[in-house]
């Protein structure tokens, strides 16, 4: 016998705080809103630091509050002040594919844009959007900004 929680659907969206990214958290919101579910908005953070050199231990925690930032000016432009209580956000450090990835598995969709920039845009050649689509544990929805839109 589950609880609640396990019983209501999940949409899992990658946000980095850019345009593409707040397209589809609009669109993971208003899909939510249609089907009962919550939504997981998910932010990677990565540091450079910890690849080769390893820096101070203040280059990550720098990178963790420029995250965050990112993170909070994007869940704000989509909702303003009031965010919906469906509405869950994870701030998890790690590779951006990778993490949400994961996050995916037991998810009902999982939804990214379709271009991001930081550590979002480090994996581009490979893409994010495409290595969620051909790993993810669920299906995957690509937004697309609208043109002009995009940075």
């Amino acid at each position: 016998m589950g609880n609640d929680t396990e019983a209501t659907p999940r949409v899992v969206v990658g946000v980095d705080g850019s345009n593409p990214s707040q397209e589809a958290l609009r669109w993971a919101a208003h899909h939510a809103q249609l089907t009962g579910a919550v939504v997981e908005a998910v932010c990677a953070w990565d540091t450079p630091s910890e690849i080769g050199w390893a820096g101070p231990a203040t280059e990550a925690e720098f990178d963790l509050e420029r995250a965050r930032l990112r993170f909070t000016e994007g869940i704000r432009a989509v909702f303003g002040d009031v965010k919906p209580a469906e509405v869950h956000e994870m701030l998890v450090q790690g590779d951006p594919s990778e993490v949400l990835i994961r996050a995916s598995e037991g998810a009902e969709l999982l939804v990214v844009g379709n271009r991001g920039r930081g550590a979002f845009a480090r994996a581009m050649l490979g893409s994010v959007s495409q290595r969620c689509a051909q790993h993810a544990k669920c299906p995957v929805v690509v937004v697309r900004a609208e043109a002009g839109n995009e940075h």
